[in-house]
């Protein structure tokens, strides 16, 4: 008797984790990407050619469940999909399931996507939250430097989970490619394929939406500019494991796209497709290239939104002449032009979202009668720590905000219309607040 009782207790907990086993098919994701009102995009990768699906009801199942348009996975686009939900309503949550050869893929954690609400004219700009951070090192031992692992502390993505906002902006460097990796697409789906598969990362994915840019390690090797010969191929890559809501923006090619949230503008830059080399001499250096800088120009001055948020790789407001920060290596006159367009056009609540330095701070640049400028820097999630940040001579740093441990940013939007403000915090691994700061609209 007891041991048919236990046979009975072993085998409905075997059915139990059964049901929480993913498809053998399933390499990463699902992860929802862009968010509109009538629109949302899940991404998702198979480990070979495989049959994709989504369905999707409203959460409080007042509505019947709909189906995405069949997606067939294949090796030239790293087995991903982009599948897309259109047929949703504004302002309406949705938990979906996933189908690989029409069978459902069953998950321990939440699996849900967001619409946008219709508020203009009606109402107050929605309350809305968002992480950001930047550098998420995947330790691969065989194709790693000799010596301690530069990355670790996987535990970060899983803490960011636990949040619960409306999306989250990686600031680039989101994969490291390495030596095997940039010159081939092989090497290069295989590094993303790496990155976005580990288990911790998941749930995260699952449940939030996710917009990307890119910087230096995910475009090309250390400090690469816009001489990489391979660059198209990892803009493929980039294309097939990001669901930004597109990447270029008509004739300008790139990582760069637009999106709205709430009453925010965002506008993801490209700081390496049109990029000078760093030590080249010459006038009028570059860094975001001519067509994008006065792409960037007519979005800021036509933005009717509260906020206007750009997010771009490395430092901008940071006076520290370090690395690869816009002060540095001849682009300062660069960086000058687009503060004193802000400035001349009036253009307020310009807020730039920034990473590569392994440090987070924030910078803010305040001058009598002309609109604050901000800089949040979040950096880094995973990769190694800089140390020595905090002595980095950056005269625009607002104190109290260095912090030179693995961490990500959270930023809360609310408030009614025109006293909107930003609830801007500092997390670090352990999902231990580190600072707190509040932008106020101007």
């Amino acid at each position: 008797m007891k041991n048919s009782l236990f046979g009975i207790i072993i085998t409905l907990m075997f059915i139990q984790l059964s049901a929480f086993a993913q498809h053998p098919l399933l390499q990463s994701g699902p992860m929802p990407g862009y968010a509109d009102m009538r629109e949302v995009m899940i991404w998702v990768q198979t480990k070979q050619v495989a049959k994709v699906q989504l369905l999707y009801q409203v959460t409080d199942k007042s509505d019947q469940q709909r189906r995405t348009e069949t997606v067939y996975t294949s090796k030239d686009k790293a087995f991903a999909a982009h599948l897309i939900a259109d047929t949703v309503e504004p302002g309406k949550r949705y938990m979906y399931q996933l189908l690989i050869n029409d069978e459902v893929v069953k998950f321990p954690y939440d699996t849900e996507f967001q619409t946008q609400k219709i508020w203009k004219w009606r109402g107050n700009p929605p309350e809305f939250s968002m992480l950001t951070g930047s550098c998420a090192y995947i330790n691969q031992q065989e194709h790693d430097r000799p010596g301690t692992p530069y990355g670790g502390d996987y535990r970060i993505f899983e803490n960011m989970a636990t949040h619960k906002t409306d999306f989250m902006i990686w600031l680039g460097d989101n994969v490291y490619l390495r030596e095997p990796d940039w010159n081939t697409q092989t090497g290069i789906f295989a590094r993303y394929t790496h990155s976005r598969s580990i288990k911790e990362m998941q749930p995260f994915l699952a449940s939030t939406h996710h917009y990307a840019i890119w910087d230096d390690h995910d475009y090309g090797p250390n400090d690469s500019d816009k001489g990489f010969f391979n660059k198209e191929q990892t803009l493929k890559a980039f294309k097939a494991f990001w669901g930004n809501p597109t990447y270029g923006v008509s004739d300008l090619k790139g990582a760069i796209t637009s999106f709205q949230w709430g009453d925010a503008d965002f506008f993801l830059l490209d700081n390496r497709w049109y990029r000078d080399p760093d030590f080249i001499q010459k006038p009028d250096k570059t860094l975001l290239g001519k067509n994008q800088l006065q792409w960037l120009f007519d979005n800021l001055v036509s933005s009717t939104a509260t906020f206007k948020i750009v997010a771009m790789g490395g430092q901008f407001l940071s006076t520290a002449i370090r690395y690869e920060t816009y002060s540095a290596n001849g682009f300062e006159s660069e960086r000058q032009q687009i503060i004193d367009f802000i400035q001349q056009h009036a253009i307020k609540n310009v807020i730039f979202l920034t990473g590569d330095v392994h440090f987070s701070e924030m910078s803010v640049l305040r001058q009598e009668s002309k609109p604050t400028i901000w800089d949040l820097t979040f950096s880094t999630m995973s990769a190694g720590p800089n140390s020595r940040g905090g002595e980095w001579e950056n005269d625009l740093r607002v104190p109290g905000t260095v912090v030179t441990s693995r961490n990500f940013g959270k930023i809360a939007f609310r408030g009614p219309s025109m006293k909107r403000e930003l609830v801007v915090q500092c997390y670090n691994t352990d999902n231990v607040l580190q600072w707190e700061r509040i932008i106020s609209e101007e």
